[in-house]
């Protein structure tokens, strides 16, 4: 009778845990919602009333709402406000201008500034999802000089966000030129979710087949933990 594997279950368990801190680190699906409703109830609002500013002021209502609600709950700070920036400027710009469209415009330029700096830091050899994923794996910057193979998963993923990134954005500067708010609105919602979890589930594959991560905080903890007890027994050896 084959004897079961002790280390499957725990191994599954820190896969699970690392799966999830992985997708947490890009906002999880409550970043999700937060970055797409805020937009959809703009395009929805105005669709109805055309009015640039009640709907301007009703996606900004709705994502300082949200940003609340993660504040109560002591939910990641960075993501709590990074969303209600972006609605902001957008609403900012959209009632300066008088054009609707322009309350998608902040996110469009993110976008493309983003995709823009995953493809050059690849290039450069100091892939951006490094400096993203680094901590989240606790491995901070040990995948450039220390883990080659992982390096070059993190340079092919970089390359992925930004393929993606800068695709969306050849998609979507198009209509904001020539199409109209309506139009800009529905397509920049429809183009929220599906694209990133794409970019998520291909960064998860390639990171899944590099070599793991060089656990630097477990190093940096060893080293103290040894350099208490060497100290601990020098004055123990005093004492005697």
């Amino acid at each position: 009778m084959p004897q079961p594997d002790r280390q499957t279950a725990p191994q599954q368990a820190d896969e699970a845990a690392t799966r999830a801190a992985f997708f947490e680190a890009f906002g999880g699906v409550r970043g999700m919602v937060e970055t797409t409703v805020p937009g959809l109830v703009f395009v929805l609002s105005y669709t109805v009333n055309r009015s640039i500013n009640a709907s301007a002021i009703a996606a900004l209502t709705l994502s300082a709402g949200l940003a609340v609600a993660r504040l109560i709950q002591r939910g990641t700070v960075k993501h709590a406000f990074g969303g209600v920036f972006g609605v902001a400027f957008g609403a900012v710009f959209a009632m300066m201008s008088g054009d609707a469209k322009n309350f998608y415009l902040p996110g469009m330029l993110y976008t493309l500034s983003l995709g823009v700096g995953y493809v050059v830091s690849s290039l450069l050899g100091f892939p951006l999802l490094g400096l993203i994923l680094g901590p989240v794996f606790r491995e901070n910057l040990s995948w450039r000089t220390r883990n080659p193979g992982r390096k070059r998963a993190y340079v092919k993923a970089s390359y992925v966000w930004g393929a993606i990134l800068l695709t969306k954005s050849a998609i979507t500067f198009p209509i904001y030129f020539w199409g109209d708010a309506t139009q800009l609105g529905w397509l920049r919602v429809a183009l929220g979710i599906p694209p990133f979890l794409l970019a998520v589930y291909l960064t998860w594959i390639i990171l899944v087949k590099a070599p793991p991560p060089i656990d630097v905080i477990a190093e940096m903890e060893a080293e103290e933990r040894a350099e208490r007890e060497a100290a601990e027994e020098e004055e123990t050896a005093r004492g005697t």
